[in-house]
């Protein structure tokens, strides 16, 4: 369970100072689907910063199953981050000149995951993604379609408990796009991560069981449906983007 307190963020000093997040309190379940959404400006990727500890709250706190990130070290929040926690970004950043296999690799290296168990890591998580016969092949012989099924991948490798993505489907056509999001939230599933998705795609928005909505970092609803949303296709990720 995620849980923020009366977290706020500033930046600057006196007469620059700037009220990102202003005593936000939200509880976040184990396995949820969560959106944030909002305008330009209103606060939405440094709420995401501040939950994954990539960036400190002025004020407020936040635990993470019942670990409070303020009382930990830098140290200890990276280690935490590595093990618990996943990235996805609209521009991929996948290293072009590594093979799909490399790519993966990375968040494993980071972990100090033992050489014996990785192989077998990388071809479970690009499988799941149904990139197996890119295995060898380097990222930037990839569509961009593939490229993103490739970053989700190395998402997912190590089985973290909360996966972020930022707007994960902004730089895909709209089917590619539908294809990506229907891997993100059938993965959900399957590994019971909590999944939180910064975006300005409203129908992305609705197909997650809380919505979160910001404006100028003030919370101005924090709904919760009970209801189970349909992917949009319903289709294999192969189907689209090669």
């Amino acid at each position: 369970m995620i849980e923020l307190k009366n977290v706020s963020k500033t930046f600057g000093k006196k007469q620059n100072l700037f009220t990102a997040l202003k005593d936000i309190s939200i509880t976040i379940d184990d396995g949820q689907t969560v959106s944030i959404t909002g305008k330009s400006g209103s606060g939405k990727s440094t709420l995401m910063h501040v939950i994954s500890g990539l960036d400190h709250v002025t004020s407020g706190n936040i635990t993470i199953n019942d670990n409070s990130l303020k009382s930990m070290s830098d140290k200890l929040v990276d280690k935490f981050r590595a093990n618990e926690m996943s990235f996805i970004f609209q521009s991929f950043f996948v290293e072009a000149n590594q093979t799909c296999a490399d790519n993966v690799a990375l968040p494993l290296e980071i972990a100090k995951v033992p050489l014996s168990k990785r192989k077998k890591m990388i071809e479970d998580a690009l499988e799941s993604v149904e990139l197996t016969d890119k295995i060898n092949v380097k990222a930037k012989n990839l569509s961009g379609g593939q490229k993103q099924r490739l970053a989700i991948a190395r998402a997912v490798v190590n089985k973290p408990s909360l996966i972020f993505a930022d707007e994960p489907t902004g730089n895909l056509d709209t089917v590619t796009g539908d294809l990506v999001t229907d891997l993100l939230f059938n993965l959900n599933k399957k590994l019971g991560a909590t999944l939180i998705i910064v975006t300005h795609d409203e129908d992305l928005a609705r197909l997650c069981r809380q919505q979160i909505v910001l404006k100028d970092g003030k919370l101005m609803s924090n709904n919760i449906s009970n209801k189970k949303a349909k992917p949009r296709s319903g289709a294999s990720p192969t189907t689209g983007g090669k």
